[in-house]
């Protein structure tokens, strides 16, 4: 009886598998709308209905630096009809909430890497007069705590991008949480703070025409929007790295063969000429990787920033 009934489970499970979607699915942004995560999962999400044949639509559930959404996403049902945009900031939630009902990894069928990109530091010139790294690290030290930088929230990745940049360029920029990159730009260009880490769509405008003055790119390589802007490791504080990426996961237990479909749909979704360019514009990199290949990634960034959050000190007030 008990191999029958196994039979007839794994079964029903290929019968679904074959099947789905059946019916919508939910692409859960645990932030706001607008932002570094939001803009290139709805650019995805229509190229997925079209080969799925079943609409993918998105919904924003903010809140405590994306804990509310994941911690939603982590208790439905593993059908594969809810999946959450997760990345760096998942990773990073980890170390900053003590009380989080939800592991980042037990909890959660990761199922592949969707985009990636930097950050790029900018400051109103107005307000911090600086023109590239070494001057404004020298303002910083000059007077610890007196110069604020925004954020989008407490335990963000613009949070922890700039704790690293306090660790390693021994310096004390405060930092000021926002309740999404909206408000955080608002300010910055009101010169209420006078520097961010921010994403490059977010900032590309305003840098060209003058009212905020790009210092940084926070990854290895420089981006293409901003040839002449250096990297972070270029502008003076080597071994400097933060690559912001995107990923897609649903909750633990999904069925394998959903997996796998959702796996190759995104992939071959990402390949697309015309996505990638609207990733660009988006400011990121189309950046397919599998489930196993995403894990092993994810483990190493989990190493780097809990030691960023153990070195930092860095809190969420």
């Amino acid at each position: 009886m008990i191999r029958l009934a196994l039979l007839l489970l794994c079964l029903a499970t290929s019968v679904a598998a074959q099947d789905y979607p059946s019916h919508p699915v939910r692409l859960v942004v645990p932030l706001s709308p607008g932002g570094f995560a939001d803009t290139p999962t709805r650019i995805l999400a229509p190229r997925l209905s079209e080969q799925f044949g079943k609409q993918f639509f998105v919904e924003n559930k903010p809140g405590a630096g994306g804990t509310i959404g994941w911690d939603y996403v982590a208790k439905a049902a593993p059908d594969g009809y809810t999946l959450a945009i997760t990345g760096a900031t998942h990773i990073i939630s980890s170390h900053l909430y003590k009380n989080l009902q939800y592991d980042v990894f037990k909890d959660f069928t990761h199922i592949s890497m969707m985009a990636s990109g930097p950050y790029v530091l900018v400051v109103n010139p107005k307000k911090t007069p600086a023109n590239n790294v070494r001057e404004l690290i020298a303002a910083a030290k000059a007077k610890p705590g007196a110069i604020d930088y925004a954020s989008s929230g407490n335990g963000s990745s613009q949070h922890l991008v700039g704790a690293l940049f306090n660790s390693m360029a021994g310096v004390q920029l405060n930092h000021v949480p926002y309740k999404g990159s909206g408000p955080a730009m608002q300010d910055l260009l009101a010169g209420e703070v006078g520097v961010s880490f921010a994403g490059v769509p977010n900032v590309l405008g305003q840098v060209r025409a003058g009212r905020l003055k790009a210092l940084a790119v926070t990854t290895p390589k420089r981006w293409f929007e901003l040839p002449d802007v250096p990297t972070m490791a270029e502008a003076g504080v080597p071994g400097y790295e933060a690559t912001l990426w995107l990923s897609i996961s649903g909750p633990a237990g999904m069925p394998k063969d959903i997996v796998q479909r959702l796996t190759t749909e995104i992939a071959k979704a990402l390949k697309g000429t015309d996505l990638q360019a609207k990733f660009r514009d988006a400011g990121v990199e189309a950046d397919a990787m599998s489930g196993d290949e995403l894990v092993r990634y994810m483990h190493t960034e989990d190493a780097k920033w809990g030691k960023v959050v153990k070195e930092t000190g860095a809190t969420v007030n």
